[in-house]
């Protein structure tokens, strides 16, 4: 029997397993979703990238979106909110995760980005499903009406600011809610010898560690996109 292709690393005395990827297997694992090319978040990729060259980078990879699709139609998550909407890309595949009734908040600071993803929710025909508002994340968090709660959060804004998102929606998540925080690797610049020094990096790993410790939650860090955080809401 041939050897499995996992990277086998000695560690103390611990073998890490594990798979690397390659551009080769990572288009494999892209092309091995549900759904395949969708012309439309196609279409949306293009003009954010035309539009917003330098910040086209933002939008979440496709195995992601898939992801996300799938945890909010499995969970069968109802109220769902976002922080970080950029070009609405992300709302689209959470959105379709939600049944017909369901209703995803989005927070954006930019009128420019998000003319573009209202643009997109109409033609994705999700327009119905999303409320947007725009304004600091904070302060529109801290403004919510009382008894506003969610099922499904997905977290992907200033980096500096996460643990504020945190604790400011999760007393408003329901039990067994899900809260996803994006680049929670920080494009692999961590599990360093060294701590980060960049602020944005040291917020990250300091949440990263608070989660795994957090007895509110249980959580396990994904290494998909460029890494996602994801928490079981434990309740009270």
């Amino acid at each position: 029997m041939s050897a499995l292709p996992w990277h086998r690393r000695r560690h103390r005395r611990e073998t890490l397993k594990y798979t690397a990827l390659d551009d080769g297997l990572y288009r494999y694992l892209v092309q091995c979703r549900s759904g395949g090319e969708d012309a439309l978040l196609e279409a949306l990729r293009e003009e954010t990238r035309r539009q917003f060259p330098e910040d086209a980078p933002m939008q979440i990879p496709r195995d992601q979106g898939t992801f996300m699709t799938l945890l909010a139609a499995a969970t069968g998550a109802r109220h769902a909110i976002e922080v970080g909407t950029f070009t609405g890309i992300s709302a689209i595949y959470i959105a379709r995760g939600l049944p017909k009734d369901g209703q995803l908040l989005c927070l954006d600071v930019s009128k420019e980005w998000t003319a573009l993803a209202r643009q997109y929710w109409s033609l994705a025909g999700v327009a119905e499903k999303i409320e947007l508002r725009l304004g600091p994340a904070l302060t529109s968090l801290e403004k919510l009406a009382r008894g506003r709660n969610f099922d499904f959060a997905f977290i992907d804004a200033d980096k500096t600011e996460y643990d504020g998102y945190y604790e400011l929606i999760l007393p408003r998540m329901k039990k067994n809610g899900l809260i996803l925080f994006d680049n929670m690797l920080w494009g692999g610049r961590l599990g360093k010898k060294s701590p980060p020094k960049h602020p944005a990096g040291r917020a990250i790993d300091a949440l990263n560690r608070k989660l795994a410790r957090d007895p509110r939650v249980d959580s396990v860090l994904l290494p998909i996109g460029d890494g996602i955080n994801l928490c079981r809401v434990l309740g009270a």
